[in-house]
């Protein structure tokens, strides 16, 4: 695979970097970008795992691009970046928007699949068998108001849960965003229904609480905001947030460590064992390299002159993952859906992650098995699903189809 190797900004800048990574090895030097594989139909990849087999796992989200219509996918490659098998995600509504925003492992080697479809849920994958089953359920949580009974989330628009990226606790309760609702959300070892962990109206913005991994201490999360709420600032910039789980499970202060620039688009996230912090930038196109305090020591691509220098240019990146100090960027291209872009990519970080907590849970199913894909409603509200379809861009086809589920079928 060709590779360039990439200027940094300034010779101050290289400095930097260097001092804060490992050396080069094999001839790469830090923040090379190469392609490690190309993603096929239904096309635009976004979350990626890497399996206790040693094979990286990399799921389709497809946003409207691509074979929109078809289930969604999750494509296994050995770590030369060869296609070894592929699995397609059964009991998808197919007549609705979805896609697979999460992946992630447990101890048994079990394969936890985020569905952002009508049906949103966690599904389990053996990767041996293919078997699925559901595992937990997510669900739409009214705003808050001065008047609520019961739970409510800290937005001020009513949208359907969009689970979108997951970890685990060394305990093994699973914490997953919600891009959607302005909220975390908990579920417990063994599944079962989602509860509300954290939710506060910071959060809400056109795309709120993204990537999120747990730092060296194993009990504070960090997370991003892809964009912002006024309350925050400037609604325009993203955020970096951490919050502690407390001794009794509940969530701590939650506090900033890092904005972004104007329009950058923070995504997803992965921490290295030095305590480096690495974001993918899906509105700038580039991925940030951050120190253990949040202060910026360089951006890849450099600008997007270099970044159309790239055998494959970095379009709208999203998942971040460590294979040992190869460091794998998702390119989704949300905006655009150009096939070309669909890839992994693999920039070279110099330094291996933080390792990710991989807990033993339960294999006993929590309900059964996923059942086939329907072939969805009919009547009004299919024909109102079916123009939003034409909407053209994903947030006006969210609008469209929230108020099509509320007609009849």
């Amino acid at each position: 695979m060709r590779r360039r190797r990439l200027g940094l900004v300034s010779s101050l800048l290289a400095a930097a970097l260097l001092t804060a990574v490992a050396a080069p090895a094999l001839g790469r030097e830090p923040l090379d970008i190469s392609v490690f594989a190309r993603i096929g139909p239904p096309g635009q990849p976004e979350p990626i795992a890497v399996g206790p087999d040693g094979r990286v796992y990399v799921g389709t989200n497809q946003l409207g691009h691509g074979d929109a219509d078809a289930p969604s996918k999750i494509f296994a490659f050995s770590s030369d970046g060869e296609l070894v098998r592929e699995y397609e995600l059964q009991g998808q509504p197919l007549d609705e928007d979805h896609g697979i925003q999460g992946l992630l492992f447990d101890g048994n080697g079990l394969l936890y699949v985020l569905d952002r479809s009508a049906d949103p849920r966690v599904v389990v994958l053996d990767p041996v068998t293919g078997e699925q089953r559901r595992y937990a359920s997510f669900r739409d949580v009214p705003p808050c108001t001065p008047v609520s009974i019961g739970e409510c989330a800290q937005d001020a628009v009513d949208s359907p849960a969009g689970p979108d990226y997951g970890v685990f606790s060394p305990t093994g309760d699973l914490y997953v965003t919600d891009v959607d609702q302005a909220l975390i959300w908990r579920v417990p070892p063994g599944g079962g229904s989602a509860e509300i962990w954290l939710t506060d109206q910071r959060l809400e913005s056109i795309f709120g609480p993204n990537g999120i991994q747990f730092m060296a201490d194993g009990r504070t999360l960090l997370f991003a905001n892809t964009a912002s709420n006024p309350l925050a600032g400037n609604p325009t910039t993203g955020r970096l947030y951490t919050v502690p789980v407390q001794a009794d499970g509940t969530a701590g202060p939650l506090t900033q460590v890092w904005e972004s620039h104007p329009f950058d688009g923070p995504d997803g996230l992965a921490i290295a064992s030095s305590g480096n912090v690495y974001v993918a930038l899906a509105g700038a196109n580039q991925v940030v390299l951050l120190s253990p305090q949040f202060t910026e020591l360089a951006r890849v691509p450099s600008d997007p002159l270099a970044n159309q220098a790239e055998e494959i240019p970095l379009d709208g990146p999203a998942s971040l993952a460590f294979l040992g100090e190869r460091l794998l960027v998702s390119n989704h291209s949300p905006i655009r859906g150009d096939p070309d872009s669909w890839a992994i990519l693999d920039v070279f970080a110099g330094e291996p992650g933080l390792p990710l907590h991989y807990p033993q849970i339960s294999s006993t199913p929590t309900s059964s098995p996923t059942p086939a894909p329907s072939s969805g409603p009919t009547g009004q509200r299919a024909a109102a699903l079916k123009k939003c379809k034409k909407k053209r861009t994903a947030r006006t086809r969210k609008k469209c189809r929230r108020k099509a589920r509320k007609l009849p079928l």
